[in-house]
Parts: structure tokens; sequence; C-alpha cells
């Protein structure tokens, strides 16, 4: 039978799996971490022994590659990763079609998890989705008329940078407030650590001052005056759950963690989540008032962040969008297997244009 290998380079992990054309189960499937050192080589010859290891000597028919950045899809080249060092211009369809002496085809992970969702998930029957994976980064795949649709230059759909809050913190890719700067989970741990670290610098700076008099109200400004949206929180001492899950070393706050502190209560990071669900819905209610799909499909590891996360997307979302603007917005059906099935969609049409 025709065997579909199929590829994900993702930021921290890589996936391996193969299956045989028209199978909807994995004969096989591997994942493994990618090391928070590591460069293109580093990851190449991870994937390598994964597909080895999984091929067991057999040869695949056609391979479809999902990847975690800007792709050429039209050459199969990476331009670069914005999570991994060394992959500027790495021609990975041709490196993997001299190996395996079969063709390949690659693409963003987005634009594929996007056709795998329409092909096998949660896009099944729609004309038109967008799919967007929030995770290491944000990233969006369209499906347009039942057809993967790039945009001129290969990059439609890079929602994470979207610029959402133009006075907001700086995004890796140097603008101000983009939805990746503000969604993604390690910018969401970034942004916990941030509060907790300024909050503990005000209480050290309270014990100096401890026992000078105080006024009540400054001059010209009355006594009830509204604190900020911050001092109310370091006021209501949020932080303790999430200090109890990295036992006081915050370098070990993930997106993951702060989402299950949300969960069980945590001030602060209730409203990380939030504003990482504000500035996801801001930009999902532009894209609808834009292009407006049909429905939008959410993946990635920051979409299992529960209802704080969720309720307050849709919200946002729908306030953005104009009232006569229709859309739904559904969690992937996939998971974390969007971009491999994906893969193994891209290898299919591949295969039947042979």
């Amino acid at each position: 039978m025709t065997l579909i290998l199929a590829l994900d380079f993702g930021g921290t992990k890589l996936a391996a799996g193969i299956a045989h054309l028209g199978s909807r189960e994995w004969l096989r499937y591997e994942r493994r971490l990618s090391p928070a050192s590591a460069d293109a080589k580093t990851d190449l010859e991870i994937m390598r022994s994964l597909i080895y290891s999984l091929l067991e000597g057999v040869t695949p028919s056609v391979i479809g590659v999902s990847f975690g950045g800007p792709v050429d899809a039209t050459t199969g080249t990476v331009r670069l990763s914005h999570h991994v060092a060394g992959w500027e211009n790495i021609p990975l369809k041709d490196l993997l079609e001299a190996e395996f002496g079969v063709p390949a085809s690659v693409d963003n992970d987005a634009n594929v998890a996007a056709l795998g969702e329409y092909r096998f998930g949660a896009g099944q029957g729609c004309h038109s989705l967008f799919y967007i994976t929030v995770s290491t980064g944000v990233g969006g795949g369209w499906i347009l008329n039942g057809k993967p649709w790039r945009g001129m230059s290969g990059m439609a759909g890079e929602i994470g940078h979207m610029v959402v809050d133009p006075n907001g913190p700086v995004c890796l890719c140097g603008k101000r407030g983009c939805v990746e700067r503000l969604a993604s989970g390690p910018y969401m741990a970034q942004n916990v650590r941030e509060i907790l670290e300024n909050e503990q610098q005000r209480h050290r700076e309270a014990s100096v001052l401890r026992g000078f008099p105080r006024q009540s109200a400054q001059v010209g400004k009355p006594a009830h005056a509204a604190a900020s949206p911050l001092k109310q929180l370091a006021r209501r001492r949020g932080g303790e759950v999430l200090r109890a899950l990295v036992g006081d070393n915050l370098q070990l706050l993930t997106g993951q963690l702060v989402s299950q502190a949300a969960a069980d209560g945590d001030d602060v990071a209730k409203e990380v989540l939030y504003q990482a669900a504000w500035a996801l819905g801001l930009g999902i209610g532009n894209v609808a008032n834009l292009m407006n799909p049909q429905r939008f499909v959410l993946g990635g590891g920051v979409t299992k962040a529960g209802e704080i996360f969720w309720q307050g997307l849709r919200k946002v979302a729908r306030e953005t969008a104009l009232p006569e603007v229709t859309f739904e917005i559904v969690p992937a059906a996939l998971g974390d297997e969007a971009p491999l099935w994906g893969a193994v969609a891209l290898a299919e049409s591949l295969f039947t244009m042979k």
C-alpha cells in the first residue's frame, strides 16, 4: 500500500507519523522535545533519527511537512524560524527528496493545520475557515472556497503580528502590542513574571518607607479615587498559586502553568490569561470584519486554557465585529496533531498530482 510520511517541525517539539493513503489512523507515531538550545542542525538530526525509527527500513511514497515558521511553499524552502536559530533559507523540500528519493511538500504549520482541520477535523463541511494556532507563537492559515490560500508571497494569515495595542510591549518582530506578544504561551509566562517581580520590588520599597506618616490622599485628588488595574491586582495579593506551582522560581513559569493557576483562582494568572483572550479576540473580530470566514478554528496549547480564556475571547471577538458579521469560533478537533494530519493531507494532494 502507498505509505505517507508526515513530519511536524514545531518551535519546541518535533513529531512524525506514517499512515497508509486514505487511512485515518497512524501505523506508527512519535513525538520528541526539541532542546531549548537547539538550532536547525540539531532539529534536523533529531527528526532524521525519528524518521528512520518509524520507517523500519520501509520507503515512503510521499512526504508532507509542517514547519513552524515562514515557508516558500512553491519551492519548499524555509525562510526562517522565529524560535529556532539557523533555519534561514534552508531548502527542506530538496533535502528530504534527496535523502528519500520521493516527492515532498513543505508549508507553514498554520497553513498545514488549516488543511488538516478542513479535511479531517473541525472544518469539515466549511467553504471558508481561518485556522489559528496559539502556542509558542501565534499564526494563522486560510481555507477559501475549499482550497488553501497563502497570499501573494505566501504570508497570508499572520494574525500573530497584527497590532492590537500600539503602546503595548515589544514583540520579537520589533513592533509593539502584537497578538503574539500578548497571547502566546511563552509571552504569557513572561508577563506574569514581570508583574510578580514588580510586585516584589514594590513590597521592598514599601518596607523602607514603613513607619513614615502617610497622607490619605494626594493634593487635589479625592481619597476615593480608583487605583490603576495593576495596583488593584497587587492589592488583591495575586500570585500565590503561581508561586506555589514553581516554588518561587519564576523562571520555571510556562503558559500552561499560567492557565492552570488561572483555573485555580490566581488573580494575576487570570488577568494575564484574560489579556491574552482580549488580544486574540480583538484580532479575530477584525479578521471577521475584513474577510468574514464561516468558521474560526483555534488550536495550540493555549486554547486548552479553559472557560476564562474561551469566554473572554468570544465576548471580545463578538463585540469587535459588526453585528451583521456572522461567524463561529470553535476548538480544533485534531488537537496537537492538526499540523501532522495536515501534512498527511498535503502529501495526499501531492500524491494525486503524480
